[in-house]
């Protein structure tokens, strides 16, 4: 076993790296492409910072390729439990400090207090939930996740709990009483699948990305990194993807993403970093946005409407 804790992410290399002996990475598990011409397979954890930080270039590729990839959701079980002692992380509370610091290092709003005021036993709940979530609808999880992070990394709340998942269900438009009965059985048998073929492709850390095409070549992006980084893996398998020249209006992207961080309407619209801040806090006047502040950044949402 390596000496690190998975919730001890680097930020400078991007990646929350669970500990596990490294083994090489098997092509065979990897399903080719066959919706649309590249494939994404992307291995995530609901408590992983590393991949809050990617929300900005994730969602910029979605709206510039979407026409050409498909994005297939794994989960990775970042954090099995408490039962180690490893990497600088023996408790719950020796995180508050470290979210705080990776917050700052990839500019995405990250309050670590969850950590002093109602910390997290297990990531495999909530990723059991977004599973359940999955066998409802796909775009719905999608939405589920995003939501469920929001709760644990701006909102504090522990989201090992039935009532805020269930609020995240709701929200999102999900079948509750469905919703309750897969995460209760069905949905932990396909996360453990997910864990199982994580081994197999010899997933260690997260964010891990797979790129494949309809023959099965791949690239791998491993860890959180500039949007450049994606895009080229994308284009090394699929060199004529077109880009969608999309409305970068205001009013489109919080249509299209319902609730935005300062980077992310900066990576999505062009607004240069430093202006954006004063921009939507005009629009929150002018009651068009909410602003939900934390000790480390804000986020936006677009005002009375649902998703």
């Amino acid at each position: 076993m390596e000496n690190n804790n998975p919730l001890m992410c680097d930020p400078e290399s991007g990646i929350c790296e669970i500990p596990t002996n490294k083994t090489s990475s098997s092509d065979s598990s990897l399903a080719k492409a066959n919706k649309k011409p590249v494939k994404i397979i992307y291995y995530t954890d609901p408590i992983c910072s590393s991949c809050w930080g990617i929300e900005p270039q994730l969602r910029k590729l979605k709206l510039e390729y979407g026409n050409s990839i498909e994005v297939e959701y794994r989960m990775g079980g970042l954090l099995p439990d408490w039962s180690y002692n490893s990497g600088g992380i023996s408790k719950p509370s020796d995180v508050a400090h470290h979210w705080d610091e990776v917050s700052a290092y990839y500019d995405m709003p990250i309050d670590g207090d969850v950590w002093l005021e109602d910390a997290l036993s297990s990531s495999y709940p909530p990723s059991i939930a977004f599973k359940a979530a999955q066998m409802q609808d796909n775009e719905k999880a999608i939405l589920f996740l995003r939501e469920i992070r929001e709760m644990v990394f701006l909102q504090k709340k522990n989201i090992t709990k039935w009532e805020h998942l269930e609020f995240a269900g709701k929200k999102v438009g999900l079948d509750i009483i469905k919703f309750k009965t897969d995460y209760e059985g069905k949905a932990k048998e396909l996360f453990e699948e997910d864990l199982k073929l994580g081994r197999e492709l010899g997933v260690r850390g997260f964010p891990t990305i797979y790129f494949t095409d309809t023959t099965g070549s791949k690239e791998m992006v491993y860890g959180s990194k500039p949007y450049n980084t994606f895009e080229n893996a994308l284009l090394k398998l699929f060199p004529t993807a077109t880009k969608t020249n999309y409305d970068k209006n205001w009013s489109a992207i919080f249509s299209k993403y319902n609730s935005l961080t300062a980077k992310e309407f900066s990576e999505l619209t062009g607004t240069p970093r430093n202006e954006v801040e004063k921009y939507l806090d005009v629009l929150t006047t002018n009651w068009k946005l909410e602003k939900l502040t934390t000790k480390n950044g804000s986020i936006w949402t677009l005002k009375n409407t649902s998703r």
